[in-house]
């Protein structure tokens, strides 16, 4: 199976050339590359890929839809390598060089040493042996100029020029993958697979509706659900490595190459088990709240921060240690067992509320509405398959709204 790290990067050049050159004798000078060579790498991408790139008559070559399409995303691809070369402060001006002699297996051998901080673990985990590995790390430190491998106690760690380039190839990689994506759609497979991170909120409201319209309407899309902390799927989505994040949108956005697109309103509330003293009140107070152990968001996500604010004024340890969790399923347990309190969102609540097993307790947060929604790139390109899913999202939580507000 084609894999974005699989294809070689020798051969896009060839390709992008011949691309804007129109022939493969004009290209040849550009790409410092044979006649033959260029036209073995044209066959073999379209082997990889399984489409016809070109169409050959006397006047040239032209590309067919399916090489618009690569092209396309090829440059995006080589335009995120020669922005992490600069970023990355490379001593040579132009990253022109750099883009005509990094290789695959380099790039791999970056991404795998930052992930695994280890030499032979990294090897492990590409197939590759320990001599191999080490080579190609080194041979792009050559390249790039500077240092990027740094021995620590720990293990091997990247310097911040490597960090840079590791998440321009994440990306470079990304959009190879989405180039497989649209040259599969064109052949009328609908394949593909969409990669999601997903919070708490959206994981037990938003997300199974969406994903079951979603693959009936495209039975052969595979899905990936990153359930993680915000900043790890926020370092995720940034580095290529998820398409979409979804949950409660940060203010100020998080990131500045980050985009939030809001879907719905939510707003808090207190819960308890049906049988807890408080849920047969008619009227609770702050006070009254404070007397009992609490449930509450990790830290660093909106609700612990609502959660601090509402009882900046209060001591919460009066009743008891807090127990922190983001599991809704682990909330839900918590309280049924217990007279514990929690602060969670009204639209993950509102469902075992309705059925009897949690209690919503009647006292005005003071919170104003959270807002729900997508997190993508900034220059994110979506495929048909990302967009759909967009859209479903959105009439999805348009539903959500409504009831809501009903």
């Amino acid at each position: 199976m084609l894999t974005a790290s699989g294809i070689n990067l020798r051969h896009l050049r060839a390709f992008v050339a011949v691309c804007d050159r129109g022939g493969i004798s004009a290209a040849a000078a550009d790409v410092h590359l044979s006649q033959p060579a260029i036209t073995q790498a044209i066959a073999k991408l379209e082997r990889d890929f399984d489409a016809r790139l070109f169409q050959r008559n006397n006047q040239g070559m032209f590309a067919t839809e399916a090489a618009k399409v690569l092209l396309d995303r090829t440059r995006r691809a080589f335009e995120n390598l020669a922005l992490g070369a600069a970023r990355s402060g490379r001593k040579t001006s132009s990253g022109a060089e750099y883009l005509q002699a990094v290789t695959s297996t380099q790039l791999r051998a970056l991404i795998a040493v930052a992930a695994h901080g280890n030499y032979s673990v990294a090897a492990r985990a590409l197939n590759l042996s320990q001599p191999s590995l080490h080579r190609a790390a080194r041979d792009l430190e050559a390249l790039s100029e500077q240092q990027l491998f740094v021995k620590s106690p720990q293990g091997i760690r990247l310097t911040p020029a490597a960090e840079r380039l590791a998440q321009a190839a994440r990306l470079a990689f990304s959009e190879l993958e989405h180039a497989i994506e649209e040259l599969s759609d064109l052949s009328g497979a609908q394949a593909g697979l969409l990669r999601l991170g997903s919070l708490p909120l959206s994981l037990g409201t938003l997300l199974p509706e969406v994903l079951n319209r979603i693959t009936t309407e495209r039975p052969k899309l595979g899905v990936s659900v990153v359930d993680a902390p915000f900043s790890e799927l926020l370092f995720g989505l940034r580095n290529g490595e998820i398409d979409l994040m979804l949950g409660a949108l940060r203010d100020p956005d998080p990131a500045p190459d980050v985009v939030q697109v809001p879907l719905f309103n939510d707003q808090l509330c207190v819960v308890c088990a049906p049988t807890h003293p408080l849920a047969q009140q008619e009227r609770v107070t702050k006070e009254k709240l404070t007397q009992y152990p609490w449930v509450v968001a990790r830290s660093e996500t909106p609700t612990r921060a609502h959660f601090e604010q509402f009882f900046g004024d209060c001591d919460t340890s009066a009743g008891g240690s807090l127990i922190e969790s983001n599991s809704m399923i682990l909330v839900r347990h918590i309280l049924q067992g217990s007279q514990k309190l929690a602060m969670i969102s009204l639209t993950q609540a509102r469902e075992h509320i309705r059925a009897g097993v949690l209690a919503r307790l009647p006292i005005d947060l003071g919170d104003t509405p959270r807002i729900i929604g997508l997190s993508h790139r900034r220059n994110w390109r979506p495929t048909r398959a990302q967009n759909l899913f967009i859209q479903i999202a959105k009439e999805v939580s348009h539903g959500m709204q409504k009831t809501t507000s009903s």
